[in-house]
């Protein structure tokens, strides 16, 4: 993250500002001229948010959840483990009364809400409040809404939120990922009085984010390091190669094999192909999985039942089990299995699915959608069935 989205400059004046804003601000969204334009990421969100059709004089419906579904969703979130060092790290500073800490789930809801009373109280008059869905949809230009839809920190200063009952506020936002993968889980906002926006804000939520963001990554290596030594009796007792993974198929510890940090997620009695260990049967183990490979005369048969419904029929993985599947699923393991041992590349699947080879975003969605229905049967680059796997396909006979 870098600074460069501040919302003023050094030795702007608040009040001045703040007044040339509105003027922008109803001259602009009412279709007139302005001297002074909107910042390019304001601009771009205000006609996100015309096209939505809210009303900037208005105060658009926040409807805020249940405080149960709240809770719900708190303790569903992985920012629930670093909640504290947030608090920790933005609340302590000096001047904390004059703000609020907001942090909410990916889908822009807030989930926490820190500060001191007056200022909850005259958030609570916005619906800024714990519940609320804050995205542009809702409630037109704001730092939380943005961030989201543009993927990045934010910070507005009065009359650049779309509504103007938000002139009187000042937010800043950036979004936390999940450092093992990416994913977005959320933002954390400091929001407060427009005339109270200090320079410092930016780099005092940056440091909040970069805390979290350290913070899970640490929870998840100690996550790991507590799997290894629950399981250093079993892996004492263990032969060849073998991968000790969590139930995320994150690597705990190796043996034998170099492999990545991760690897398809495991279920049991679901085959697996891992690269240098071939086709696997992952076993269970307290808090994680073992992985080990089946043998060089292993394999997994599958039928897929085309009849009715479609059904995947799997023996050879100790007891055996059975699936429904989609229509979309049924249709990709039916091409791979045409294919052979070639396979097809993303760009093929696309073509045959769509009809054309543009599709390549959904197509690997799809295929790692189907690998957690099926196990980790199919391989990528280019996508075919694994070695070890053997498919009959049986087709409905034509009337």
């Amino acid at each position: 993250m870098t600074a460069d989205y501040s919302a003023i400059r050094p030795g702007t004046d608040l009040p001045s500002y703040a007044r040339e804003l509105v003027r922008m601000h109803d001259a602009v969204i009412g279709g007139g001229r302005s001297g002074l334009q909107p910042r390019p990421l304001v601009a771009r969100s205000w006609s996100r948010v015309l096209d939505v059709g809210l009303d900037p004089d208005a105060q658009n419906p926040r409807d805020p959840l249940p405080f149960a579904d709240v809770l719900a969703r708190r303790r569903a979130s992985p920012l629930s483990l670093v909640i504290d060092d947030l608090r920790q790290t933005i609340c302590s500073v000096a001047d904390a009364s004059q703000f609020l800490m907001v942090v909410t789930d990916a889908d822009g809801i807030i989930l926490w809400r820190e500060g001191a009373s007056r200022v909850r109280l005259r958030a609570d008059v916005l619906g800024f409040e714990e519940g609320a869905e804050w995205t542009e949809e809702l409630v037109g230009t704001n730092a939380i809404g943005t961030a989201l839809a543009e993927a990045s920190p934010v910070q507005l200063f009065s009359a650049e939120h779309f509504e103007a009952g938000q002139h009187p506020w000042y937010c800043t936002a950036a979004p936390v990922h999940d450092p093992r993968t990416g994913e977005l889980l959320g933002i954390v906002d400091v929001s407060g009085p427009a005339m109270s926006l200090h320079p410092a804000i930016i780099a005092l939520v940056e440091t909040a984010v970069r805390l979290a963001e350290t913070q899970l990554w640490r929870r998840h290596e100690l996550r790991l390091e507590r799997l290894r030594a629950e399981a250093a009796p079993l892996l004492a007792a263990v032969d060849g190669p073998l991968l000790l993974v969590d139930d995320h198929g994150w690597v705990a510890h190796t043996s034998g094999v170099a492999v990545q940090p991760r690897i398809a997620v495991p279920q049991e009695q679901r085959p697996l192909t891992v690269p240098g260990l071939g086709l696997c049967l992952p076993e269970p183990v307290p808090h994680g999985w073992l992985v080990r490979p089946t043998g060089p005369s292993a394999r997994i048969e599958m039928h897929l039942d085309l009849t009715g419904t479609p059904t995947l029929v799997v023996s050879g993985a100790r007891e055996g089990w059975r699936t429904a599947l989609s229509a979309r699923h049924a249709e990709i393991l039916r091409l791979l299995h045409g294919a052979g041992p070639t396979g097809m590349s993303a760009a093929a699947l696309s073509q045959a699915l769509h009809g054309d080879s543009e599709h390549l975003v959904a197509v690997r969605a799809e295929v790692s959608r189907l690998r957690r229905v099926v196990g980790g049967v199919v391989e990528s680059q280019p996508y075919r069935l694994s070695p070890g796997v053997s498919l009959r396909v049986t087709t409905a006979q034509p009337s």
